[in-house]
Order: C-alpha cells, then sequence, then structure tokens
C-alpha cells in the first residue's frame, strides 16, 4: 500500500482540538466520587474499574464478567446492544455516547450527541446508529461521524423510537401524535394521533404494534393503519415497563395508593390470543424493567433500581431462590438491556458504571456479527511501492539482513518434485447402486456428505460409547461410514412430501404385507415399535378393544382405538396421532422425561434405548391403572360385561404381573417379610471381566431372584442397618416383560462376549456340519420329509450375534426358588411338548417379541421390533394359518427369519426390551371382543362451553326413531387448526421440499342427515375443545376464530375429541355411507379408518384420470348454481352441499348406469374450469345453502 499521498499532518494529534471529548467531571455531583478513579496525565478517561483476572463464570447462571466506568459520576440514561457488530453502547445524562467493544468491555469509540439533553434510545442499523434525545433525531457512524441530524419541534418530548423496517422509524413521546420518519429521505411521511398523555414505549410483533402509556394503559395497533385494536389497563397509577414473547404480553408498573404512587409487586400478563388477562404474577423485587429471554423457555428476567434481579416464567410461580443481585457504584441503576444471542445482560447505574453480565466465560452478542473495524495504526517508516509487474525492479529494495545460513525457501529439488493432491476414492454405498450406461455411471446420492462441503476436523475428540445416543464417527479419510453397516431394511425410514402431499407416496414399496405399519412423523413417534408389539399380543388386543370409560384421556381407550384401525387396514399405514395426543396430557409422561421436543426427536439426541424401556414401564402401569376403574358409566355399558373384567386385580395384572416376596435380613436376626408385585423385569448383569460364559437363563434368574446388601431401616434396631435383601417369587407372570438395560460400553461388551462364546461352543457342537448358507442338497431334503424328521443344522450366519434362546423353561421350586433354563427344540423333542405341563409348577415361555435400538450416526438412530406373528393375525388378514417373524420400522414391515429377531451385532443393534409368553396363552382367555360403543353416543349432551345457549344451537340430534341402518348417507365435513407450521427447505434450483408436513388438530365435525324429512338437517355441529396451543386458526379457510375453542368464552357447541371420536365410530360400525368433499385428508387429520365402501367422496366422483381435482366452490357453482365458501367455509354448508352434488352425480350417470355420457358431462366440466380460470365469478346477490328452503325447516324445529 502506497502511503506517500497521505497529509503527515494528520499524524500530529492536537489534544485541544477535542476538548468536548475529554471527560468533565459535573459541578453538581458529589468530587468524592474521584477518590478512589485515577486519570492519565492526558486527561484519558478511566478504562475500566479493577476486575479479578480470573473471573468464574457458571455455564447457564448469570454471573457478572465485567465492569467500566463510561462516564465518571454521569449516570448512564440508556444502553443497546449492537444488532450488527459486537459492541456494547451507552448514553449518559449528559448527551455523552460511548461504545464498548467485546465482552472484555475495551472503548471503541466516544463522542458527544447532544451539548444539554440526555439520550433516551438508541438504535444500531447496519450502517450507523441512531440517538434519540428529546427534540432531536440523530443519525451517526460508529466512529462518531454525523450522518444526518433531524431536529424536532421544539415543544416535542421525546421518549421511544421502534424501527418497523430497515428504512421506516416511529418516534412517540409525552405528545398526543406519533411521527413516522423514512430514513432514506429525513422526512416525516406520516403523523398518527394518539390519546394524552402520549407513548413512552414501543414494541412490535407480527400482528400488532405495542404502545405503553404513562397512563398505565398498553394499546394495541394494527401494523398498516395504526388504529387501536385492543387495550389492557394494566396499572391504576403509571406504567414502568413492558415486554411481548409469542402469545404473552408481561408489563410492569406503579399503582395509585392514598399515598401516591406504589412500586406494584405483580406483573400483569395477557394473553394475545385470548386477549385477556390470565394470573398475574407475583415478584419478590420492585419491578423497574423486564425482558423476556427466551432461551429454553419464555422465562421473564425482572429487575429493580436497587439491583435486584429475579427469574421467572410468566405462567408460574417465582421463586426467591431465582434472585440475584447487581453490585452497582450508585445506588439506583437506570438502564437495562439483553444482547440479541441472550447471553449477555448489561446494567447502568447512577454513576456512570456499566456492569456486563454473561452465562458463559466467553458470549457472543449476537449470533451472527459481522467483522468490526478498527482504526489504522499510524505508519512512521514506509516502505517503496512495488510493481510485480515489471521483470527488471530489482528486489534488492525490499531490505533483508545479511545470512550466511540457508534460506528456508532454499529446497532442494527432491522436495520440490509436484504431487498433486489424490482424489478419495468414491464411496461404496455409490458404487454398490452404480448403473452403468457405456462408460458412464449413475447412482443415487447416499447423503453421506452436505453438500459443496468437504469434511475437515480441526480437533480429534475421543468419543465415548456412553449411552449408545450416536455411532463413533469415522477419522477423517475413511470413507466406510458407521451407517453403511446397518442394513437398508434397520435404517430410518421418512416420508417425502410432494405437492400431493401423501397421496403420490408408495407405502407399498415399504410393506407388501396386509398388516399395518404407523407413520413416524407425529410427535413422540418413538414408541411406534412397542405400539406394534402390544396389538400383536392377543389377549392384550382384545382386552384394550373391550375397555371404554369416560375419562377424557384415557390410554387404555385411544390404544383401542388405534387397534380398531389397524385391525381394519389392509397394509396401509395408520397414525397414531390421538393416542399420542392423550400421551402429551399425562402428567406422570412429562415428569418421566417421555415426551421429547421436536428438535431432540428430529436430531436423535434423545437415549432412545433407555427412553423405550421407560416407557414400556409407564405404559404397562398406566394400563394396569386404567383397567382397575370399575365404575362405568351408563351410556358406555359394555366394557364391564367383558369377560375380561374382574372385582380384583385388572386383567394387565393377571397377564403381567408377578407376585413376590421381599425379604430384608438385619445382623441382628431380624427378618422383615413385604409382598409386592412387579409388571416387567430389568436384567442385572454380573460383574466378570474374565469371559466365563454365562447362560441367559442364568442371568435372567439372578435378575428375577436378585441378592443384594444395602442400608435399610431395621424395626429392631431402631435405626439404619446393613441388611441382606432378597426376593423370591410367588406367581409367574403370563407375558414375560425385559428390559435389557444395555446403557453403556460395560453391558455392551458382556454381551458381545457372550454371543462370541456361545458362536464357539454351537459350532463345536455341531462340528463339520454346519455350513456356510442355507442351501441343502438334495438327500437333506429327502430326510427332512423322512417320518423320522432331522433336525437341520444352522449356518454360520445365523449362529454369530446369538446369546437370547427362542424358549425358556421356569419351574418353582417347594422352598420358594425358582430355576430357569433355556429351553431349545432338542430338549422339545427329548421331553415331548407335553412334559412342561406335566408337572405343577413348570412353565416354558417362547420369545414372542424383541425391540432393538439402531444406532445410525446419520439420522441419530431409531427403534424397531421384531415380532412374531400368530396364527389368528395370519387367518384374519391372509386367511392363513402359520406363524412368522416380521421386522416393524415404522410403516416399513418385512418377514425375516427367526435367527434374525436374536442376532444383536453391538456396533448398531443393541436390545432394549424383550417379551416371553406362556405357551398356548391364547388358550387361557376369551378372545371376543364386544364392541362398547352404543347407539346413545350420538343422543343429546350437554355442551362444555359456559355460554353457550339454545339459540346458537346449529344441529338438532338424531330421536331414536332417526338412529341410522346400514347404506344410510351421512353428509360430513370438517373444519381444522394448525398446532405446527410444516418445516420446508429450498433446493438450489429454487423448488420447495417438505420436510415436516404442518400438524393439524380437528377443531369442528358436522354431520347432516342424508335422507328423510329431515334430509339436509345437522345431527352432529361439535366444536372440539383442544388444550394444546394453536399456532394458526385458518379463519378463512375454517370459519374458526380464536374463543371458539375456549370453553370459558366460546358461544358454541363445544365437547372433546373423545365424544365426538365415539359418534363417528359407531356410525362406521353400524355401516353407514359417509358423503362428503375431500374425507380422505378429514378421516386422516380425525385419525380414523373408514372402508373404501362406506366413502363417497365427490372429489373423486367428478375427477378425470390424470387432471387436477376440483374444489367444492367451483362444482356447487357449475352444477348447483350455488355460491358458497364467500368469506370463510362453514361445515355445515360444505357437507350439505356435498349431498346435494351426489344426488346430482345419481342424476347425471343414471346411478352410475351410463358412465359415457357423464364422462362428457365431465369434459365439458374440465372445459369450462380453464376458460374460468377455475375462479367462481364474484357473486351478485349471493345465494347458499343455509338461504335454501330446506334450512327453513331447521328453525322451524
Amino acid at each position: 500500500m502506497n502511503f506517500e499521498g497521505l497529509d503527515p499532518g494528520l499524524a500530529e494529534y492536537a489534544p485541544a482540538m477535542h476538548s468536548a471529548l475529554d471527560p468533565v467531571l459535573d459541578a453538581h455531583l458529589n468530587p468524592s466520587l474521584l477518590q478512589n478513579v485515577e486519570l492519565d496525565p492526558e486527561g484519558v478517561a478511566l478504562e475500566a474499574l479493577p476486575v479479578q483476572e480470573s473471573v468464574h463464570i457458571m455455564e447457564g447462571v448469570y454471573s457478572e464478567l465485567h465492569s467500566v466506568v463510561a462516564e465518571v459520576g454521569v449516570p448512564v440514561s440508556v444502553s443497546h446492544f449492537d444488532l450488527h457488530e459486537e459492541m456494547l453502547w451507552v448514553g449518559s445524562h449528559g448527551g455523552h455516547a460511548t461504545s464498548f467493544f467485546g465482552p472484555a468491555l475495551e472503548r471503541y469509540s466516544s463522542f458527544q450527541v447532544n451539548g444539554s439533553d440526555d439520550i433516551r434510545q438508541i438504535q444500531s442499523l447496519e450502517n450507523g446508529i441512531l440517538f434519540l434525545t428529546k427534540n432531536n433525531l440523530k443519525y451517526m457512524a460508529r466512529g462518531g461521524l454525523i450522518i444526518f441530524d433531524y431536529l424536532l419541534d421544539e415543544n416535542e418530548d421525546m421518549h421511544s423510537l421502534l424501527l418497523t423496517d430497515s428504512s421506516t422509524l416511529l418516534i412517540g413521546g409525552l405528545q398526543n401524535h406519533i411521527l413516522e420518519i423514512d430514513l432514506n429521505t429525513v422526512q416525516e411521511t406520516q403523523k398518527y394521533a394518539v390519546e394524552t398523555p402520549g407513548v413512552t414505549i414501543m414494541r412490535q410483533t407480527n400482528r400488532f404494534f405495542f404502545c405503553g402509556h404513562t397512563s398505565g394503559k398498553v394499546s394495541l395497533r394494527d401494523l398498516r393503519t395504526f388504529k387501536v385494536e385492543h387495550e389492557f389497563d394494566a396499572f391504576s397509577g403509571s406504567l414502568s415497563d413492558f415486554d411481548v414473547h409469542g402469545n404473552l404480553l408481561a408489563a410492569c408498573g406503579f399503582s395509585s395508593r392514598l399515598t401516591g404512587l406504589a412500586c406494584d409487586r405483580f406483573l400483569k400478563v395477557y394473553d394475545l390470543r385470548m386477549m385477556r388477562a390470565i394470573t398475574p404474577l407475583q415478584v419478590h423485587v420492585d419491578p423497574a424493567f423486564l425482558r423476556f429471554i427466551p432461551t429454553y423457555t419464555s422465562r421473564l428476567a425482572i429487575i429493580s433500581q436497587s439491583g435486584q434481579c429475579q427469574f421467572c416464567e410468566p405462567t408460574g410461580l417465582a421463586n426467591p431462590a431465582d434472585i440475584f443481585h447487581v453490585n452497582p457504584v450508585g445506588p439506583l441503576l437506570m438502564t437495562f438491556d439483553v444482547s440479541a444471542s441472550k447471553q449477555a445482560l448489561a446494567f447502568g447505574d447512577s454513576e456512570g458504571c456499566v456492569h456486563l453480565w454473561t452465562d458463559s466465560p466467553e458470549p457472543s452478542f449476537n449470533p451472527y456479527s459481522r467483522e468490526t473495524e478498527f482504526a489504522l495504526p499510524c505508519l512512521v517508516d514506509s516502505l517503496p511501492p512495488l510493481d510485480w509487474s515489471q521483470d527488471l525492479l530489482p528486489l534488492s529494495l525490499i531490505p533483508v539482513p545479511l545470512t550466511t545460513d540457508t534460506l528456508l525457501s532454499d529446497w532442494p529439488a527432491a522436495n520440490s518434485a509436484p504431487a498433486p493432491r489424490r482424489a478419495p476414492p468414491v464411496d461404496a454405498e455409490i458404487l454398490r447402486t452404480m448403473k452403468k450406461v457405456g462408460f458412464i455411471g449413475y447412482a443415487p446420492n447416499p447423503r453421506t456428505k452436505l453438500r459443496n462441503q468437504i469434511p475437515y476436523r480441526l480437533k480429534e475428540s475421543d468419543s465415548e460409547f456412553d449411552s449408545f445416543s450416536q455411532v463413533t464417527e469415522s477419522p477423517v479419510g475413511r470413507e466406510e461410514e458407521p451407517h453403511l453397516h446397518v442394513s437398508k431394511k434397520y435404517r430410518k425410514v421418512t416420508i417425502k412430501y410432494s405437492k400431493l402431499g401423501l397421496e403420490d407416496f408408495d407405502f407399498k414399496h415399504y410393506n407388501k404385507t396386509l398388516f399395518a405399519g404407523l407413520e413416524p412423523h407425529i410427535p413422540n413417534a418413538y414408541c411406534n415399535c412397542m405400539i406394534q408389539v402390544l396389538y400383536f399380543l392377543e389377549p392384550v388386543r382384545c382386552l384394550i378393544q373391550n375397555h371404554l370409560c369416560q375419562k377424557e384421556f384415557c390410554l387404555a381407550c385411544e390404544l383401542g382405538f388405534l387397534f380398531h384401525m389397524l385391525d381394519l387396514s389392509r397394509g396401509d399405514p395408520c397414525q397414531g396421532s390421538n393416542f399420542l395426543r392423550a400421551f402429551r396430557t399425562i402428567p406422570e409422561a412429562s415428569a418421566l422425561g417421555l415426551i421429547l421436543a421436536d428438535s431432540d426427536e428430529a436430531s436423535g439426541k434423545g437415549n432412545l434405548a433407555r427412553l423405550i424401556q421407560r416407557w414400556n414401564r409407564f405404559i404397562l402401569t398406566q394400563l394396569h391403572q386404567d383397567m382397575q376403574e370399575l365404575e362405568v358409566p351408563q351410556a358406555y355399558r359394555g366394557a364391564g360385561g367383558s369377560s375380561f373384567c374382574s372385582s380384583g386385580d385388572s386383567v394387565i395384572g393377571q397377564l403381567f404381573s408377578c407376585e413376590m416376596e421381599n425379604c430384608s435380613l438385619c445382623r441382628c436376626g431380624s427378618e422383615t417379610v413385604r409382598a409386592s408385585s412387579t409388571l416387567l423385569f430389568t436384567l442385572s448383569y454380573p460383574d466378570d471381566k474374565t469371559g466365563k460364559n454365562y447362560d441367559f437363563a442364568q442371568v435372567l434368574k439372578r435378575s428375577i431372584c436378585l441378592d443384594q446388601n444395602t442400608q435399610a431401616w431395621c424395626d429392631n434396631c431402631e435405626k439404619y442397618q446393613p441388611t441382606i435383601q432378597t426376593r423370591n417369587i410367588r406367581h409367574l407372570p403370563d407375558i414375560l416383560v425385559i428390559n435389557c438395560e444395555v446403557n453403556s460400553s460395560k453391558e455392551a461388551d458382556f454381551w458381545r462376549m457372550q454371543a462370541e462364546v456361545a458362536f464357539k461352543m454351537a459350532v463345536k457342537k455341531h462340528g463339520g456340519e454346519i455350513s456356510k448358507n442355507k442351501e441343502f442338497a438334495l438327500a437333506d431334503w429327502k430326510e427332512l420329509g423322512s417320518p423320522e424328521g432331522v433336525l437341520v443344522c444352522p449356518s454360520i450366519e445365523e449362529l454369530k450375534n446369538v446369546w437370547l434362546p427362542f424358549s425358556i423353561r421356569m419351574k418353582m421350586t417347594r422352598n420358594k426358588g425358582l430355576d430357569v433354563c433355556n429351553w431349545t427344540d432338542g430338549d422339545e423333542m427329548q421331553w415331548g411338548p407335553a412334559r412342561a405341563e406335566e408337572e405343577h409348577g413348570v412353565y416354558v415361555y417362547d420369545l414372542m417379541a424383541t425391540v432393538v435400538h439402531i444406532l445410525d450416526s446419520r439420522t441419530g438412530g431409531s427403534l424397531v421390533a421384531h415380532i412374531k406373528v400368530g396364527e389368528t393375525y395370519h387367518q384374519r388378514k391372509e386367511g392363513v394359518t402359520h406363524q412368522q417373524w416380521y421386522l416393524f420400522n415404522d410403516f416399513l414391515i418385512e418377514p425375516i427369519d427367526k435367527h434374525e429377531a436374536v442376532q444383536f451385532d453391538m456396533n448398531w443393534k443393541v436390545p432394549a426390551i424383550l417379551y416371553y409368553v406362556k405357551r398356548n396363552l391364547n388358550s387361557r382367555y376369551n378372545l371376543n371382543i364386544k364392541n362398547p360403543i352404543e347407539a346413545s353416543v350420538l343422543l343429546a349432551e350437554a355442551s362444555l362451553a359456559r355460554k353457550q345457549r339454545k339459540t346458537h344451537t346449529t344441529f338438532i340430534p338424531l330421536m331414536l326413531n332417526e338412529m341410522p341402518q346400514i347404506g344410510d348417507l351421512v353428509g360430513l365435513d370438517a373444519e381444522f387448526v394448525t398446532l405446527n407450521e410444516e418445516e420446508a427447505e429450498l433446493r438450489s434450483d429454487g423448488t420447495k421440499s417438505t420436510i415436516k408436513p404442518s400438524q393439524m388438530s380437528v377443531a369442528r365435525i358436522t354431520c347432516v342427515r342424508g335422507q328423510g324429512p329431515n334430509e339436509g338437517i345437522p345431527f352432529i355441529d361439535d366444536y372440539i375443545s383442544t388444550q394444546e396451543q394453536v399456532v394458526d386458526y385458518l379463519t378463512q379457510y375454517s370459519g374458526i376464530k380464536p374463543g371458539d375453542l375456549d370453553a370459558k368464552i366460546s358461544s358454541k357447541h363445544l365437547t372433546t375429541l373423545k365424544s365426538t371420536y365415539l359418534k363417528l365410530r359407531f356410525l362406521i360400525d353400524i355401516g353407514v355411507k359417509f358423503v362428503g368433499h375431500g374425507l380422505q385428508k378429514d378421516f386422516r387429520v380425525i385419525n380414523l379408518m373408514v372402508p373404501k365402501d362406506q366413502v363417497l367422496d365427490t372429489v373423486y366422483l367428478f375427477h378425470m384420470p390424470r387432471k387436477r381435482m376440483i374444489s367444492l366452490r367451483f362444482l356447487a357453482w357449475y352444477f348447483l348454481d350455488l355460491k358458497i365458501q364467500g368469506e370463510t367455509h362453514d361445515s355445515i354448508e360444505d357437507a350439505r352441499t356435498a349431498l346435494q352434488l351426489y344426488r346430482k352425480y345419481l342424476e347425471l350417470s343414471k346411478n352410475g348406469t351410463e358412465p359415457e355420457s357423464f364422462h362428457k358431462v365431465l369434459k365439458g366440466l374440465y372445459e369450462k374450469g380453464r376458460k374460468m380460470d377455475w375462479k367462481v365469478p364474484e357473486p351478485e346477490g349471493q345465494t347458499s345453502p343455509k338461504n335454501a328452503a330446506v334450512f327453513s325447516s331447521v328453525l322451524a324445529l
């Protein structure tokens, strides 16, 4: 760089030119403030207060990191974290601005903004900083140069500014108007009138402007017109501060008392969905400032002027333990701000000091900050410029020290040979799937690496095997990624969504059986494999479907509804959305950590093996408790008459419960015996590293009859004493459930070692008879068909990684002992099949299911199940009687060899749960299913809404003489609200790819009569109450408004989802035919499985192959001359219109006898639609089925 052109006079610094920048002690302030402050001879301000060199910061807990002096003795009026750079801006009461760089608070710039007035607000922009004083708006560069200076009227008293977009600014204060300033032209563009005494605080969300008034009110104004939409009268005295986050508004202020204004220790909290106040939050400090700090939750930071800071949830209770103290130099805190990253808090006090509190030793103020520009140092000695384009330029112009040693650049020729970087080898998965056309190969992208990125590890870190959360990352250069060891059918399956959603996704590619899989995209669907295990236990399936109770969120009821869907499905996947919705409402599930956040579930951060084992224990306990409730309401009778019910223990207890005696023996000789029961056992492994052989039966016996030494209370000694605790079995369960507890490398090594020992023993036992594969010679097949029969020798592949037996034999001894041994096919042939039942107390258990954790570094892992499907299921689905092992991986179902169910390669396939069932279990129980849903569910019921009146009734319930029969028509329509928005990404070619669809919840269900004198009159019009947060009510398309689903303020007929679900289930079971438009989506969101012959969907009746689907609004206009769905949708209107369209279809197609003539009608429909661009012309006088004569009969009734 050439510095010759610079003015040398710039290097001379004249302090007199910058006297305004020198800190001067205010004459009105106390001179004693400078007692402990030293100034250097040049008069430069103190850089920072003395701070200890090592400041210990605890991760996640805010602690003080630095304190600096902005201006000695001059109170700090405002602080602001820069939104673009790692800087903190501070304004003083003297009109001086100072900036500090980074968490070390190094002084960056300092300049005077106003000579007399204090700085009231600071706002950072990309190119500079906005400073607001009483009647002046100044835009300055970060170094102090003025970009523009906008003077306001002298009578103005401005207090707040709000940046609405990159070029528009709102300024408000103690006057009856708010100014809108265009930052590009620096002109006033609009003036909005507000009520006196004006606005002092302004906030903005994507819905409203929020204006805080000194009168104690907070007004919500429209983003376009600035008109008042809502108003909250928060405090009777004055407003101190407020903040908005999500759907919550929190405010603090002062209340009027007899002696004047007093700080109110109750924070006012408002729900912006319902536009009403919720329970005020009592805090333990005098709140002067508050901010939401939404890191993990919507927590609030409440600050008092005395320096107390308290964190609490806005909808919870404040805890005095969450208070920390800021130690200000002055008596009062004057300002408070939070960084954009929520990692840093800034406090300014009345003596000019700034305190920085952080939750980490090296915080960042912004998630993505740009690099800060610093002033160039003054170069005294400059070297002459060199033009490298001139070949004759002497290099001696650059001074080099004289040396006799060899220069570093003087390399020998051997080391200077060109060595091009070798191309990395092609991915093994690409080579495996490649198809060659000539000399060009084509293969799908295995997505093992990030797009356009090369992995580069800066630091080698040892990855521990702890908890099997993820597979150890492969080192750089090793192309064989860990997930390639995972067999393709075991990998995590995902649904690829298109423009049509799920309609064109080929589920048959993953499931060629008639059994139903489960969809994985629903939150907490990690338990899909366990739901399948419970379903394929025949007594559990029948028991659950016979159960029905009146609880709104009963897991047994919802599981029964899901089992009914799995029964009806013919290979199509089902979803457990209603079951998982009820599961999320159970407090115990949340307390046990069974409810995963979406981010943890997507990234695989949750420890799935431990999670599914806790879920297994939870679901058995919950079903056991639900079945013990014997009081069955009259409307739900039928469950009480089930053959499963008993007066004592539940049938879940009969199936899974194991009765035990726990004996505690103290060293004083005192013995205590207590009876108990458990629904499952956890394996306890021996602490043996010698490689000793242990049968699985030995480990199981050790886990069931557990002996341990522990401290326990002794009544005889009257104190805690070392005791020997033993456990004896009184009664064995019919279904033996085992949690494997392989949660660390220690247990994994034990399984791996025992499998290796078992493999060696099996090879030694069979000798040379073991084949390398499963092919047999012709003579072997002849022997297999002979009457005597021979045992088929397993192959080597079948013996690898096998330690688990297919059957175990358990015997109760007379002295309350338990004998457990592995039971093989050879034992069966030696002792005979009836040998186990001849002797009392001897039982044989067969392996029925194994749930395994698949370790996959790419997807974070998944859970799958191997299930032995019995004869009854094959008989119902396929009409054959045999048993077969299947792999259930969400919606992927594939038959497997039985040895695959017990093979566990601990590198990627880890056992989690085992299910053993007693032989001939089904013969011990009555497996008849009686539908517990009766016609009484359709009769009139009370609404949950408190304000619902008869005048608002939109339907007439069915009378006893109107009960539907098989084949009757019912018009159906449903409206939905959104619980979670969809997650999508834009590809490099501009197309959108849906990663996760939006989660919908049914909000309104309407059924209308399809025949009879009251045809078209609704008999169900239920609004569904929801306890989950609604993201979007979709009012334009659903007609649902905020408050319609709230029992406190709704005027609609509000019911629970379970109540309406039972009504629809009864209609499906009775055999009615549903008529509607787009019923496939309706039934999917409601979570119902309806046989195809019971669905008459007008979207398919009026559809030509390979053409677009036509909207109900266009069909109604074209065929019925009706103009519906004007402003919003109405489910009554849509259901009635679909019925009329179906009647029109029968008329046009002559009841389906003339398809050719109806095809011509459809061609005319599509031609008209293309000409109209599928848009209905604007109505002159809108007609609707509501105004038809049929609706008048509703009012008459």
